[in-house]
């Protein structure tokens, strides 16, 4: 007797904010596309915008659709200004979606999101997974970070509508899933829905602890680069701090910055953004202090495993630059909140310290350094959260919603 046919994988389609740039939730959008295409049949990816810039081959391998915000002037370099009209964007994505289902079939939509696309709205029938990094900060939790200028002036009279079309989006969202314990909390409390945790994936295979191999990658003007920071960072008593990510209000590395100087300690700062012009000015002269811009993946991996310790101030949902540094064996000293009470573990990968105070940081500093914190503890707890771990969870969770639907 002829056995029964084996039913096709399922199709899935995946949705993005904004493809500019790859950060920690591209990191998370390249491992789904990964696992979507050797594992199940992949549809198309919708995002608000798009530059066209290549992210990784998983991303990029799947078809683009690209709401009509993209068409204005300017538009992924301003996308900001058009936050009033992203719902228009979504919506626009819904349309593009619901069509391409009437053509081909998707069975499952999942998103990721900390900003508008968790609201996209999926064709009938259609289950939708959304895997959130934070409901919008600049709707519900940080927007007096965001109140300064004509910018500033814009979202606080258009708020009110703007949360009330996010919360309504998000009635139609099949399940959430949280990046840390502290989002589930954010969506619970701003949704008024259950969430599951699954932390992001980190690359543990990529930041390692320094070798001859991690040396080799550099390039010889990052090497130069890396040999006059060490000769610096020793004329002031030892090794540097880092401080390492996007220069945005909220990330506080004018904290960092203040911190370290009354600790007493080198400072590297690592990364570029809107305050970088505003921090150049704040630490020009000062002898403890040194910007380096926008680094590549290899010389980050470089200053994880040079630094004393990670200086992580800010209030995160999760923030993978705290489990990369210590996943090159490299502690942290994080804000004793949100996202870093997953990833750190006070008093054995890092110290945390209770307020975004210069005082409680520089106090912090000094707390790390007595703790003598273990590289391969620093290690092991990043092995924790690796990209092995978050497929098996998506694998899991996808499954789940499909059975559910």
């Amino acid at each position: 007797m002829a056995s029964a046919p084996q039913s096709q994988p399922a199709r899935i389609a995946l949705a993005h904010d904004w493809l500019v740039g790859y950060r920690g939730g591209e990191g998370v959008l390249d491992c789904l596309a990964r696992l979507v295409s050797d594992e199940y049949r992949p549809g198309r990816l919708y995002a608000i915008f798009d530059d066209g810039r290549p992210l990784t081959p998983a991303i990029d391998a799947f078809p683009h659709r690209v709401s009509l915000l993209n068409r204005a002037p300017l538009a992924t370099r301003a996308r900001r200004w058009l936050l009033p009209l992203y719902h228009l964007g979504v919506g626009h994505l819904s349309s593009m979606l619901t069509a391409d289902d009437a053509n081909e079939r998707v069975d499952l939509l999942v998103s990721t999101s900390s900003a508008a696309v968790h609201a996209i709205r999926p064709p009938r029938n259609v289950p939708h997974l959304c895997y959130c990094h934070s409901p919008p900060r600049y709707l519900w939790h940080l927007g007096e970070q965001y109140s300064g200028g004509l910018m500033g002036v814009g979202l606080r009279v258009c708020s009110p509508v703007l949360r009330r079309l996010d919360a309504r989006g998000a009635a139609r969202v099949t399940r959430y899933l949280a990046n840390s314990t502290h989002t589930r909390e954010m969506i619970r409390r701003f949704y008024g829905r259950d969430a599951e945790v699954v932390f992001p994936p980190v690359r543990t295979d990529y930041f390692t602890p320094r070798s001859d191999a991690t040396d080799a990658a550099l390039s010889e003007p990052e090497r130069r680069t890396l040999d006059e920071l060490d000769r610096w960072a020793s004329d002031r008593g030892g090794q540097y701090l880092l401080c390492a990510g996007a220069l945005e209000p909220y990330k506080k590395t004018d904290l960092a910055m203040e911190a370290a100087t009354r600790a007493g300690r080198p400072l590297v700062v690592a990364g570029n953004g809107s305050q970088r012009e505003r921090l150049a000015q704040l630490s020009a002269g000062s002898p403890l202090i040194r910007m380096l811009g926008r680094v590549s993946d290899s010389m980050l991996r470089a200053l994880y495993q040079r630094a004393n310790a990670l200086l992580f101030p800010q209030l995160e949902d999760f923030g993978i630059i705290a489990l990369e540094a210590q996943s090159c064996g490299t502690p942290v000293v994080a804000l004793g909140r949100g996202g870093a009470l997953d990833s750190v573990r006070d008093g054995v990968t890092g110290v945390h310290f209770a307020e975004q105070h210069v005082t409680d940081l520089a106090d912090a500093i000094v707390r790390c350094e007595e703790t003598r914190v273990q590289p391969e503890v620093c290690r092991a707890n990043a092995q924790r959260f690796s990209e092995d771990v978050f497929m098996a969870s998506m694998r899991s969770e996808i499954a789940r919603t499909l059975v559910s639907a």
